[in-house]
């Protein structure tokens, strides 16, 4: 029986009524984590694929820049030669060229901010994997999984991850207030 529809409904759930609906709790959290993880290879998919949109509207973006210049410079060669009639239509060209470029921007803007929620939402779907694979572990009655654990042997490692990049910062800001105390 499948527990969630949408990522929404991953994201929005409530694991203890879940898991307190459920008959078997353990085979329950297994299935549970077995679809998060699905969600999860479906998100980042989904962010990798608007990663790729927004780096191919700003490379649109700045090809149509490079039209502008291009129409701007004819204008001028025509001007140069006594042509107004075919700088002006060079002129008109840049215009359309420069209108195009809005109209890109403005997708651009709304493919960043389709990217920034896709990965709001994989950091909120990786967030509630790891508190199932947490209370997994504790059903089956293990101490808390050794990759959770950061050890100092292993923190060289949390740099390339954002999160703990983060979570290294948080930690220091409080070692800091905890000498001033």
């Amino acid at each position: 029986m499948p527990y969630f529809n949408r990522l929404t409904d991953i994201v929005t759930c409530s694991l203890t009524n879940l898991l307190n609906d459920a008959d078997d709790p353990q085979a329950a959290l297994a299935e549970i984590i077995a679809e998060i993880r699905e969600g999860v290879a479906g998100a980042e998919r989904s962010s990798r694929t608007a990663a790729r949109n927004v780096e191919r509207m700003t490379s649109e973006i700045e090809e149509q820049g490079r039209e502008v210049t291009r129409w701007v410079e004819a204008a001028r060669q025509h001007l140069e030669e006594g042509q107004e009639d075919q700088a002006r239509q060079s002129l008109l060209r840049k215009r359309e060229v420069e209108d195009l470029i809005a109209a890109l921007e403005e997708q651009r803007r709304a493919a960043e901010a389709t990217h920034l929620h896709l990965q709001t939402t994989l950091s909120a779907l990786q967030a509630r994997l790891a508190d199932a694979e947490r209370r997994l572990s504790g059903l089956q009655g293990e101490a808390e999984e050794p990759e959770a654990v950061v050890t100092t042997s292993n923190r060289e490692n949390t740099s390339s991850d954002p999160r703990m990049a983060a979570v290294e910062a948080e930690l220091s800001e409080l070692r800091k207030s905890l000498r001033k105390s």
